[in-house]
C-alpha cells in the first residue's frame, strides 16, 4: 500500500500537535512575548496600546519549578497554579495589583490581567518552551 503526501502530512501534523501541547502543561519553562495591550479606568473607555507604552513588560519567563514570574525588572512568585485540561491559569500579587495569567495548553496563547481598585490592564501575547 502506497501513502499519499496527504496523509503523511496530517500523520506528522498530529505527531507535531501531540508533542507541542506537553510543552504548555506546566512541566517547561515558558518564555512569554506580550503583544497587545489594553488600558481601563472606571468611567472611560478602554484604550488599547503596545505593552510597554504602558509601561508593561514586553517579555515574561514563567518558570513553573520555582513557581514565579521573571519580568525584566523583578521576580513575582506564583502565589496559585491550577492545571486545567486546555489551559494553564496562574494568580499572583505585585505592588498592589493582583493579577492572573493564562496560558492555553494547545499553542501557548496567552491572556493576563492586572489589576486594583483604581487600574486595569490586558494584555494578550504568545508564549514558548525555552
Amino acid at each position: 500500500m502506497k501513502s499519499s503526501p496527504l496523509c503523511l502530512a496530517i500523520l506528522l501534523g498530529t505527531v507535531a500537535l501531540q508533542a507541542g501541547a506537553a510543552d504548555f502543561d506546566g512541566s517547561k519553562r515558558l518564555i512569554c512575548a506580550t503583544v497587545d495591550a489594553h488600558a481601563c479606568d472606571p468611567g472611560i473607555a478602554c484604550t488599547r496600546s503596545l505593552p510597554a507604552d504602558l509601561g508593561l513588560p514586553k517579555f515574561l519567563t514563567l518558570d513553573f519549578d520555582k513557581r514565579v514570574v521573571i519580568g525584566p525588572a523583578r521576580t513575582t512568585p506564583m502565589v496559585s497554579v491550577n492545571k486545567e485540561p486546555n489551559q494553564i491559569l496562574v494568580l499572583g500579587t505585585e505592588m498592589g495589583f493582583g493579577w492572573t495569567l493564562i496560558v492555553d495548553s494547545v499553542d501557548g496563547e496567552m491572556t493576563l490581567t492586572i489589576a486594583n481598585r483604581d487600574d486595569a490592564f490586558v494584555l494578550f501575547g504568545n508564549c514558548t518552551p525555552l
